[in-house]
């Protein structure tokens, strides 16, 4: 399969198989639901009646004195008691095959190609690390909402499109499925094409 080069007569050589892969939906959603439940914290926590500090004694007798009972004044029905369902920390994270993920960015990836929302350029540089340079190079290519892949992360580029909202430029080396199908449009140079061909074969 030949993907052709933005504004040039050139073509890149891909494989159908990391390209040309049918879209499965079921898969997709999976895959995206287990990557952002890997990515909450859990880490919440509040105290139960049995880890507040204090309330060890009975406040006073169960009988005689006109009272309702109480055992302890760290009961969730006292001020500065325990949370009666507390939250505790936990684990949110899902298991998915190496297999089943990598299948999961295939079809995501071919299915972006198939929607001409894969935009491939030969080279993805700025001169110089201002916004003004990268929001003309984004306007060239027709693409105010985007995701930019490079192979490796080049600070100028870096520093020049984190202040344009709908953009974000990533290492092609730790892209992940949420930010492939958050934005409209992928624009990815020559070189992270075939590294992201190598991860996806």
């Amino acid at each position: 399969m030949d993907i052709s080069v933005h504004n040039s007569d050139k073509s890149v050589s891909v494989s159908d198989a990391a390209f040309g892969a049918d879209f499965n939906e079921a898969l997709v959603h999976q895959l995206v639901v287990t990557y952002m439940a890997g990515s909450r914290t859990g880490t919440k926590a509040q105290k139960n009646r049995s880890a507040v500090r204090g309330g060890g004694a009975k406040p006073w007798r169960q009988k005689g004195t006109g009272r309702a009972r109480a055992g302890t004044i760290r009961s969730p029905l006292w001020r500065k008691g325990g949370v009666t369902f507390a939250a505790q920390p936990r684990d949110f994270s899902k298991k998915l095959n190496k297999k089943m993920y990598r299948a999961g960015l295939r079809s995501i990836v071919s299915e972006l190609l198939r929607q001409d929302r894969l935009i491939v350029v030969e080279e993805m540089k700025v001169a110089e690390p201002k916004t003004r340079l990268m929001a003309q190079k984004m306007a060239e290519l027709g693409a105010d909402n985007a995701l930019v892949l490079t192979d490796g992360l080049d600070s100028d580029l870096y520093l020049a499109a984190r202040n344009i909202p709908q953009l974000m430029v990533m290492d092609v080396a730790v892209v992940d499925p949420v930010n492939l199908v958050r934005f409209e449009k992928v624009v990815i140079d020559q070189a992270a094409l075939k590294k992201l061909e190598e991860r996806l074969s």
